[in-house]
């Protein structure tokens, strides 16, 4: 059973920084995409920025010189650097990962996700 877990979410003031964290956890061997989605009330769920094993990024154009993606694939762990954060930022943040092999070497399509870390620009 594979479970992502978020963490790093907070209230910060317009203009400050956070930094958040996804490990993933079970019996992975590897994962394919690790990314960030967001999705602010009223609002669809949506792409912040993805990530994949070889290096290639997937990113929103609204946080495109603001917020860098990476991660560490030995401990299965993906990274969101948020900078210049602006109230429209304000979105619960879900981790998500695709294309997980496991240790057992079945390699499975569907999404996983976490279950959201809340993140609040306000002054």
């Amino acid at each position: 059973q594979v479970q992502l877990v978020e963490s790093g979410g907070g209230l910060v003031q317009p203009g400050g920084s956070l930094r958040l964290s996804c490990a993933a956890s079970g019996s992975i061997f590897s994962i394919d995409t690790m990314g960030w989605y967001r999705q602010a009330p009223g609002k669809e769920r949506e792409l912040v920025a993805a990530l994949t094993s070889d290096g290639s990024t997937n990113c929103a154009d609204s946080v495109k010189g603001r917020f860098t993606i990476s991660r560490d694939n030995a401990k299965n762990t993906v990274y969101l650097q948020m900078n210049s954060l602006k109230p429209d930022d304000t979105a619960v943040y879900y981790c998500n990962a695709k294309g997980i092999t496991t240790a057992g070497g079945l390699t499975y399509g569907r999404n996983y996700w976490g279950k959201g870390t809340l993140v609040t620009v306000s002054s």
